[in-house]
């Protein structure tokens, strides 16, 4: 769905942003880009809906290269979801939702009834249809700002930090909804987060970025934790990287049972006692 082919962005003092990324995303996976602050991320990720260009390289969407369509049309093609919902404050949760629509040349009263049904599908109750963002918590903003990134039905989903400005217990219950909505909607979806405890738990491909834009590692989040590709990564994971895989397998062994499949083998290993067990 989406490829980077030695893509680099350089600013004219000279600064590197992204460094030569070769980088496949395929479509309808979930692929959350990662780092500390200053590694290329979220440039990376705007590069795709041409909020910024390319300097060298390739980024295509179904194999055509972004450069070759308008802006706009390139974007209204795209959901896009940034941190505190970046919602219009004169307009109602309603007419936030159905903004693209409406630019679209939609009927109102067909946009506005989409847009309801949206609010269900996010886990908001439509009697807030009438209220103003500000009469909204952050957790319901950033649904509001989900809903209205999938009312045109966009193919890509790119995702900024959404979930950082919200406390940590909000945060838990939208990466929780976002979970259930994705395996309804199934887009390709990419998204930005500082956070590897986020990355891991929503990422079915993880992307480790470091400093000066250069791609660290790109791999699925349990051969991420069993082999980090250097030492950078490995200090990146942190030291209770052992942690963080025991509650990866833990989860996926739970979603195992609830579909009626055999346990995972690596929460066995990752667990002793549970080993001793079986």
């Amino acid at each position: 769905m989406i490829t980077f082919e030695g893509v680099t962005k350089r600013y004219p003092d000279g600064t590197v942003a992204v460094d030569s990324l070769d980088l496949e995303i395929a479509a309808g996976s979930l692929t959350v880009l990662v780092g500390p602050s200053g590694c290329g991320k979220t440039t990376t990720l705007r590069m795709i809906n041409r909020m910024i260009d390319a300097t060298e390289g390739t980024v295509a969407v179904d194999g055509r290269d972004v450069r070759d369509v308008d802006p706009p049309t390139l974007r209204r093609g795209i959901g896009y979801v940034i941190q505190q919902a970046g919602l219009f404050p004169h307009r109602t949760i309603v007419d936030n939702i159905a903004t693209v629509p409406f630019l679209l040349g939609q009927d109102k009263k067909r946009a506005r009834g989409q847009a309801l049904e949206l609010m269900e599908r996010v886990g908001l109750d439509p009697k807030l249809a009438k209220r103003y963002p500000a009469q909204l918590s952050g957790g319901q903003q950033q649904r509001v700002g989900v809903a209205r990134a999938l009312a045109a039905d966009p193919p890509i989903l790119l995702m900024d930090e959404p979930f950082s400005a919200v406390d940590p217990i909000v945060r838990t219950s939208l990466q929780d909804e976002f979970l259930r909505l994705q395996a309804e909607v199934e887009k390709t979806i990419v998204f930005v987060t500082h956070d590897i405890d986020e990355a891991v738990k929503l990422g079915n491909k993880i992307a480790v970025f470091q400093v000066g834009g250069r791609l660290a590692q790109y791999a699925a989040p349990d051969e991420l934790l069993d082999a980090p590709a250097d030492d950078f990564v490995r200090d990146f994971l942190g030291g209770d990287r052992g942690i963080r895989r025991l509650r990866f397998t833990q989860e996926l062994d739970a979603e195992a049972a609830a579909a009626g499949e055999p346990a995972s083998p690596q929460a066995a290993v990752a667990d002793p006692t549970r080993a001793a067990e079986r």
